[in-house]
C-alpha cells in the first residue's frame, strides 16, 4: 500500500528512507552545547533546615528553612521559631541530577571520614535478629 493510500484511509503513514532516518537519529543524539554564564547579582539564600519535601511525579518541591532563637532569659528553656527562607521547584530531570550529585558528595564525605555511612535497612534488621 502506498503512503498516499494509507493517509486517504485515515491512517497516518510516512515514507522514510533508511538514509534520512539515520540522519534524523544522528540529529537526535547530538547534545546541545550550553554555556554557563555566571550572574553575580543573584542573591544567596541561607537555610539551616529543610521544612518540606514533596515530589508529585513531575516536580520536586523543596522548602528550606531558617531557625531563629528567642533571647535567652535566666533559666528559661531555649525557644525559637523556624521560618521558610526559600522554596525551590525542580523539574524531574533537575531533581534526578540533584540526587545523583548529592550521592556523589555523600560518597566523597564518607570516604573522607567526615560522615559515617548509615547501615542499610536490610543490614540493620539482620543485626537485630542476630
Amino acid at each position: 500500500m502506498s503512503p498516499e493510500a494509507a493517509v486517504s484511509k485515515g491512517v497516518s503513514a510516512t515514507a522514510v528512507s533508511p538514509a534520512s532516518s539515520a540522519a534524523a537519529g544522528q540529529r537526535k543524539r547530538r547534545p546541545a552545547t550550553i554555556r554557563y554564564l555566571d550572574r553575580v547579582d543573584v542573591e544567596e539564600t541561607f537555610a539551616d533546615s529543610i521544612n518540606r519535601l514533596f515530589f508529585d511525579g513531575q516536580t520536586l518541591r523543596i522548602e528550606f528553612g531558617v531557625t531563629r532563637f528567642d533571647d535567652v532569659r535566666g533559666s528559661a528553656p531555649v525557644a525559637g521559631r523556624r521560618y521558610p527562607s526559600c522554596r525551590l521547584v525542580l523539574s524531574r530531570a533537575a531533581a534526578v541530577d540533584l540526587i545523583n550529585r548529592m550521592q556523589r558528595i555523600g560518597a566523597a564525605l564518607t570516604q573522607a571520614g567526615a560522615v559515617k555511612a548509615a547501615p542499610r535497612p536490610s543490614e540493620a534488621s539482620k543485626d537485630e535478629r542476630d
